[in-house]
């Protein structure tokens, strides 16, 4: 009798090791397989949260086929203390074990709610979005410029929430005095921005910043990262240019970033200087006449007049041969890259096309046929602005 019930409790023990296998099995092939999300959602981790309301609110939500596969994982894995705190994209058909990954990993959140501060050339806004995480795009919920407006309550609501993200984002041919203007008037930024950084030493780029940051800590890694990108550029440049040094290389790109926003066309219009710079030719360009009225301290706003282009400020190139004494603005990558890799042309003018861009010529005669073009064009325009207007503003087709 006792053989026999040796032999049944070794029995169910055998069945019970095999069951408990195939359970695991099961249970690891649940954590680690695709998930039911048939779209993404944002997932919103409280600071001081715990695994099991991460869990409940992940499978209110959908994200998970067993909360409890989804603990016992984490436990598992030795994750179940890691959690960070932010608002998180879990995509369509995370798995568990993805999930986990990402709510325990370097804390950054990846969705929910972003303040950017957009430093502009001719202005600089709040914009506050959410991203939607069934398309993965950011939606606008509120934009305003905080020199003249007022925080509209969307704003007010979440600017100080912790999972909202802050990042300002410097725009191409923005110059330092704009950026520091802005900067002061930051609301989640704190401390004097210190003195005023040389002209093309910023980086235009997106900056994350956590709330309370240093401004002149903020500038100092615009200025790192301009100083990395230009170092780069110059170290990989081109043969026989007629730039002498990394310095003069930065002149040129904010030439070029001020006469043109089209992509296709900066190493196009670098090869214009280039060649009028070998050939001794006067740069002639309004940009660098215009800096050196206005100083960089907010746009002309209006055309040149003719007693300014014959102004004898050392911006103005009409009057003095060569690169301008500094730059004129503060040169995105691209710039830098196209005055230090122009194309090979003839080009020695250049004249607006009317689409955005700008029509290229070797000759004055060409030139002038183009600045003939670009003149009808303006007519044509001006025209049509007085006949809308007349007509009580609306436009006309």
């Amino acid at each position: 009798m006792w053989r026999n019930i040796a032999s049944n409790a070794l029995t169910l023990f055998v069945v019970a090791l095999v069951v408990a296998g195939s359970a695991l099995a099961w249970g690891k092939r649940e954590f680690s397989s695709p998930g039911p999300l048939v779209a993404g959602i944002c997932l919103k981790v409280d600071k001081g949260s715990n695994l099991g309301v991460v869990s409940d609110e992940l499978a209110a939500q959908g994200a998970v086929t067993s909360d409890s596969i989804f603990r016992l994982g984490a436990r598992y894995t030795d994750q179940s203390s890691g959690l960070k705190f932010g608002s998180y994209l879990i995509p369509a058909g995370a798995s568990m074990a993805e999930i986990l990954a990402l709510i325990t990993g370097d804390g950054q959140s990846t969705c929910g709610t972003e303040i950017n501060y957009r430093i502009g050339v001719a202005a600089a806004d709040l914009v506050l979005r959410q991203l939607d995480p069934a398309t993965n795009r950011y939606v606008e919920v509120a934009k305003f410029d905080p020199a003249t407006d007022a925080a509209p309550p969307e704003f007010v609501a979440v600017q100080d929430a912790a999972d909202t993200r802050l990042r300002v984002t410097l725009a191409e041919g923005v110059t330092s005095w704009q950026v520091v203007e802005a900067l002061k008037r930051a609301p989640f930024l704190a401390g004097e921005p210190g003195d005023l950084p040389a002209e093309g030493a910023l980086a235009p780029d997106s900056y994350e910043v956590d709330r309370g940051a240093d401004r002149a800590g903020l500038l100092a890694e615009m200025t790192m990262r301009q100083s990395a990108v230009l170092a780069g550029a110059w170290a990989n440049r081109a043969a026989d240019l007629p730039v002498a040094s990394a310095q003069e290389a930065l002149v040129l790109a904010s030439l070029v970033e001020k006469e043109t926003g089209v992509t296709e066309e900066r190493a196009r219009v670098a090869s214009v200087f280039v060649n009028r710079l070998n050939q001794g030719i006067k740069l002639q360009t309004d940009p660098a006449v215009i800096y050196g009225l206005t100083k960089g301290k907010g746009v002309l706003g209006r055309g040149l007049r003719a007693s300014e282009l014959r102004s004898n400020t050392p911006y103005n190139t009409y009057v003095h041969a060569g690169l301008p004494p500094g730059p004129i603005a503060n040169p995105g990558r691209a710039s830098i890259e196209a005055a230090l890799h122009p194309d090979t042309t003839d080009f020695l003018f250049f004249v607006a096309d009317g689409t955005g861009g700008h029509a290229f010529a070797a000759t004055l005669a060409e030139h002038n046929e183009n600045v003939a073009k670009w003149r009808a064009i303006e007519k044509a325009l001006a025209e049509k602005a007085a006949a809308d207007a007349a007509n009580g503003g609306v436009l006309q087709p």
